[in-house]
């Protein structure tokens, strides 16, 4: 019989080994399909919400028509849906701390479902710019809610695969929107591509319905804001770390995604359905890359896994960048993706792990999105780069410079893999071994 990740004992890391926690009281023993439904509703969350987000992206020339704008002007709402992103991260990750995680995984849920909706109705280019700045709000408190929850619903020895699945949820969203822009827009128009996004709404139901609280936020739930905010300025060494990981974790992926299809035309004259073939693939690796490195996490630890999946994406680089037909720089594009993606399936467990108990939804939250506020300009300095040094050079030389930094912070940084969400940690989180 499979032995799936529900209803584990809790084991922490001390400074050498492994060790079991007291036996939990029966409260706290959700059962097995209690945590299941957590685990569900933290990905189909993540999932749907980059199926709202990457929406946008296939319909820049049919709004810019539609609204009688430039296209740039489209563009520049998600320039500011992403700006709008550490908003949400602040607003709902101070009540998943203060309220638990269900309720503000709830509102954010509907909040962003039913602006998303509320697009597909936008009358001119005014409206619907306010609405994908109040739809950023909604994307940028997601993550921080879901992952809590997600994380602290299963047992350590399941948290690295289980991170990784998480985190792949918003390439399963992209591909969701995708799908969406194939077959919806051909027959319905770029309206119906927005009401598409209100059904989430419904995971609402879902959560209410299914999905427990958490234990772990019980046992450290802060007794005021203030006291909240009070654990967060005492770790403030932590979370300059973890924005430094995660601008450097963002410049990673986005540096290797966001210009690559663009490449593979203008530099190998690949046509649309071969870039999109090869993107594809990569994709794929991604989904592969952060369950493996996921798992592998557990066995070997955070920060371990973590260069491993650098090194493997350092090491395919003249594959990626350099190869000399689309055949070889296809299965570059798939081994970068295994890396990429490997390193950010590890990011919800090791960020969790790391952040104070009483912080965790906050913390994680909002250094993941100020991480790419502070990226968000990753392709513009590659395009720049490239009118100099060509674009081979260009992506190579960022991700060169990306992957060493990142690996330097990463061996350098902390990591307590496995430590019980139950039991209360240390409030300052030093940044060392």
């Amino acid at each position: 019989m499979i032995s799936w990740p529900w209803n584990e004992l809790t084991l922490s890391q001390g400074s050498h080994k492994l060790v079991p926690q007291a036996p939990m009281p029966a409260a706290q023993n959700a059962g097995r399909t209690d945590q299941f439904h957590a685990v569900a509703a933290g990905f189909l969350g993540w999932t749907l919400d980059a199926f709202d987000f990457f929406v946008v992206v296939f319909l820049f020339d049919s709004l810019a028509a539609q609204f009688h704008v430039r296209k740039e002007d489209i563009i520049a709402t998600v320039s500011w849906t992403l700006l709008m992103r550490p908003v949400g991260a602040v607003i709902f990750g101070l009540l998943t701390d203060r309220y638990g995680r269900r309720i503000p995984l709830i509102a954010n849920v509907i909040f962003f479902s039913v602006v998303e909706l509320l697009c597909g109705f936008a009358p001119n280019y005014a409206v619907f710019l306010v609405l994908r700045i109040l739809y950023g709000i909604g994307m940028g408190g997601e993550w921080g809610v879901g992952t809590s929850l997600v994380m602290e619903a299963c047992s350590s020895r399941w948290r690295g695969v289980l991170s990784g699945i998480l985190q792949n949820g918003y390439a399963v969203g992209y591909l969701l929107a995708a799908v969406a822009y194939r077959f919806a827009f051909p027959a319905w128009g770029w309206r119906p591509m927005f009401w598409l996004g209100g059904i989430p709404a419904l995971l609402a139901f879902y959560i209410s319905a299914k999905v427990p609280e958490s234990e772990a936020w019980r046992h450290h739930r802060a007794p005021s804001t203030g006291a909240l905010l009070q654990a967060v300025a005492e770790q403030w060494k932590l979370c300059l770390y973890l924005l430094l990981l995660m601008t450097f974790m963002m410049f990673l992926s986005h540096g290797t995604q966001d210009l690559y299809p663009d490449f593979l035309q203008s530099q190998h004259h690949a046509g649309v359905a071969i870039a999109s073939y090869i993107v594809i693939l990569g994709n794929i690796g991604a989904v592969l890359g952060g369950i493996i490195f996921g798992q592998l996490s557990n066995a070997v630890g955070r920060r371990l896994s973590l260069i491993g999946a650098l090194l493997l994406s350092f090491a395919v680089i003249p594959l990626w960048a350099f190869g000399s037909s689309l055949k070889l720089l296809a299965v570059g594009a798939f081994l970068m993706q295994v890396g990429v993606q490997g390193a950010w399936g590890i990011i919800p467990a090791h960020l969790s792990e790391l952040s104070h108990d009483s912080t965790r939804g906050l913390v994680p939250g909002l250094a993941y999105q100020l991480g790419i506020v502070l990226a968000a300009r990753t392709p513009v300095a590659e395009h720049n780069l490239s009118n100099r040094v060509g674009y081979n050079w260009a992506l190579a030389g960022f991700e060169i410079f990306t992957i060493v930094v990142l690996a330097i912070a990463v061996a350098f940084g902390p990591e307590r893999r496995g430590r019980s969400f139950v039991e209360r940690a240390p409030v300052e989180s030093p940044v060392s071994a």
